[in-house]
């Protein structure tokens, strides 16, 4: 993760044609946080991730931290738009070979309201079962660092508690 995410595109528009609100600044290492309910074991489980989020202009990129899972091995990747307090788009999980899972790929949608504080988002997601339904669930993101630098994306490489 030296390099930071790739495929980041800087937004276009100033400061009074953004839909962001100024000063906000989503960037920083955060803690991922959702449910689901797993059909084949009928009990609901929690994920977590440490992630490096990159704000430019609208788009915020998510990305799982190295080892930073509490599922280890898996990956986790968000692709969202900011509208004002409103945080909408995609997440990809490739989860562990070695896991329940066995490297399994699952995506969706996920919708978010960004707290006033800016710490903090909470939602819902939504995706597809592996028995052809659609699942959904609730989604969480907290900040815990506002720097991404290679020192805070170490110090959060471990998998949450």
């Amino acid at each position: 993760m030296e390099s930071g995410p790739e495929g980041i595109t800087q937004a276009s528009g100033d400061a009074e044609t953004s839909t962001q609100p100024q000063g906000d600044d989503y960037s920083g290492i955060w803690l991922s946080r959702y449910e689901f309910y797993s059909s084949s074991r009928d009990e609901t489980f929690e994920a977590k991730h440490h992630v490096l989020v990159v704000h430019r202009g609208d788009r915020l990129t998510v990305e799982s931290l190295p080892d930073a899972a509490t599922n280890p091995g898996s990956r986790l990747q968000l692709a969202l738009t900011v509208d004002r307090n409103i945080v909408t788009g995609s997440w990809v999980e490739d989860t562990s070979a070695d896991g329940y899972y066995q490297g399994a790929k699952y995506h969706g949608a996920i919708q978010m309201l960004v707290e006033p504080t800016g710490r903090r988002m909470s939602g819902k997601w939504v995706g597809f079962g592996k028995d052809f339904d659609v699942n959904t669930g609730p989604w969480e993101l907290r900040k815990l660092d506002g720097s991404t630098a290679k020192a805070s994306i170490e110090r959060y490489s471990t998998p949450p508690e």
